[in-house]
């Protein structure tokens, strides 16, 4: 990076750091508990749906699902796009209980809808998840793709610095987070769409097709056919060992109708750190919201996955060979690193400031999910239930600062091995490890009143165990290949069932035995203290024009590219 670079990514940060300090001082009240973890009706429609999707495009996506467009092409692209439709059913069928029943964290709504003991349960779960996976993840990825364009020297106090900013974001409370993101966003699709505009004309150029975007994503289709080919098919006996990792990864048509849709659904429907920009507000501003988010997911895969593709092309004609290698091994976390070098001095320091925003959101985001359990469901619960406002807003501010540290330590010497995973499919699978039961605890919670919190107990401990054995022990125990599976070798000669199909069966097992507990207690001892009526779900037009605009997009998508 040039000064010039540098100069324009100072300025970035100096607006942001002056728009949210503006935000921040504009109420001169002191901030409520309410207001300072969910900016209770203060964010409007696009300010929601802005923040939606600052928060989830990350470095998990920049880095991560980049270095997968790099490995499978654009089939990864099914995590975006199926997220669009998720966050539709979202909108229509889950915002309306969680707002109709005033629920503003996740762990609330497992206790007004089971009990206590479910609610502290998952409280912990979350806790430990969104700490030691997520929120470690996204400063470890961050902190590695920002020292590789600033010359590789200095991980350790890149990690310090986007710690510090994004602590100084949250401090500030959801309102402060929302309308920064609005910026943030702006700035991630700005800088995301030149990064892959001049990523297809550098294609172009290195095929003598000269400085031409059309013809150089025309060349990627060319040259790496198999890379837009949305639905892997099942390997037989003469499939190459690269496809066999690619099904294990996105096994073909399985992943639609089960995993896949788990995983979005819950990330999108039951995760405190996504909900919790909607939670504050009345419901036609919440879906609107989230429904713009949804047509926003849409176009993600421009951003993040091409450019992976366009790395792969450029690679196997001989080029990014320093780039794309570390320590003589190819690493394909770094593939938009890699692309990001094409860009002019005075654009890297915009792209640069781009990621910076995706990533500084989503630990900001973070953080303050982490915060609102731990002082809303646990410090006020348990610790101090006669907690006044100021008190929560100060304790909720320290955990913040707790938070941070713990990722920081984790991340120091790489204590989970993020480093030697892809990072997206690092953050898939342990996040898997307990979403087919907490997605099940919620969807018969929300649908079906006989559900007992005896079953959710059980639910969310069987999930977890059938994880576990489906992920690590199944194939050595019951074969390599049944009726509910087909377990493939690893690069560790081991077998192994592919993740979103072993997700989809945890689903389907957790909540087949939670329907057979909630069948065994009696009706009449049954808790369920939700409002739920048929009105609560029905939509606008305006609504529906978006829904049938984005899965008109969707369709035309994937007729295309099947």
């Amino acid at each position: 990076m040039a000064k010039i670079d540098y100069f324009i990514f100072i300025i970035y940060i100096v607006i942001i750091s002056f728009y949210g300090y503006y935000i921040y001082r504009r109420k001169k009240t002191a901030a409520s508990s309410a207001e300072f973890f969910l900016a209770e009706g203060q964010l409007t429609w696009w300010a929601i749906g802005a923040s939606l999707i600052a928060s989830n495009i990350s470095a998990e996506q920049f880095i991560g699902m980049s270095g997968n467009g790099f490995r499978l092409g654009l089939a990864i692209s099914s995590y975006e796009w199926i997220g669009a439709v998720s966050l539709i059913i979202v909108a229509i069928f889950f915002m309306p209980i969680y707002l109709k029943n005033r629920i503003f964290t996740m762990p609330q709504f497992l206790k007004t809808r089971y009990n206590e003991s479910v609610a502290l349960i998952m409280a912990v779960f979350w806790l430990f998840l969104y700490i030691f996976v997520n929120l470690t993840s996204i400063l470890f990825l961050g902190t590695l793709a920002i020292n590789s364009l600033t010359g590789g020297d200095h991980f350790h106090i890149i990690m310090l610095a986007l710690a510090v900013f994004a602590f100084f974001i949250t401090i500030g409370g959801m309102k402060v987070i929302g309308y920064t993101d609005v910026i943030q966003v702006l700035v991630l699709i700005a800088g995301g769409l030149m990064t892959t505009y001049i990523a297809l004309t550098v294609v172009s150029q290195e095929f003598g097709l000269g400085k031409n975007a059309i013809a150089g994503f025309n060349t990627l289709m060319q040259k790496a056919p198999e890379h837009f080919k949305m639905i892997f098919d099942k390997p037989n006996a003469q499939s190459s060992t690269n496809d066999i990792h690619n099904y294990v990864s996105l096994p073909g048509l399985a992943m639609l109708v089960g995993g896949m849709w788990i995983a979005n659904l819950n990330y999108w429907g039951c995760n405190q750190y996504i909900t919790q920009r909607a939670l504050g507000a009345n419901l036609n501003t919440a879906r609107n919201g989230i429904l713009f988010a949804g047509f926003l997911k849409l176009m993600m895969p421009i951003l993040v996955v091409i450019p992976g593709i366009a790395a792969y092309v450029l690679y196997k004609n001989g080029g990014l060979q320093t780039l794309m290698n570390t320590n003589g091994v190819l690493r394909e976390d770094n593939a938009y690193s890699a692309v990001l070098t094409f860009l002019p001095s005075g654009l890297k320091g915009l792209s640069m400031a781009a990621l910076t925003a995706a990533i500084i959101a989503s630990l900001a985001g973070k953080a303050n999910s982490i915060s609102t359990i731990f002082t809303l469901d646990i410090y006020k619960k348990y610790l101090n239930k006669k907690a006044e406002d100021a008190k929560m807003v100060w304790i909720g501010r320290v955990v913040v600062i707790v938070a941070l540290i713990l990722a920081i330590i984790v991340n120091w010497n790489d204590f989970l091995g993020i480093g030697g995973n892809g990072g997206f499919e690092f953050i898939q699978r342990y996040t898997g490890y307990i979403s087919p039961a907490i997605f099940a605890v919620f969807l018969l919670g929300f649908f079906w009143k006989r559900t007992t919190s005896k079953a959710a107990i059980t639910g969310i401990f069987l999930g977890f165990a059938l994880m576990v054995l489906f992920d690590n022990y199944l194939p050595a125990l019951a074969g390599n290949d049944t009726f509910l599976y087909t377990a493939f070798p690893n690069d560790n000669g081991h077998y192994t069932i592919p993740f979103l199909i072993s997700m989809g069966w945890v689903f389907f097992f957790t909540a087949l035995i939670m329907i057979v507990v909630s069948l065994a207690m009696p009706e009449s001892k049954i808790q369920h203290d939700l409002e739920v009526d048929k009105s609560m779900f029905k939509i606008t037009n305006s609504q529906l024009f978006w829904i049938i605009l984005t899965l008109g997009i969707l369709a035309v998508i994937y007729i295309k590219f099947w």
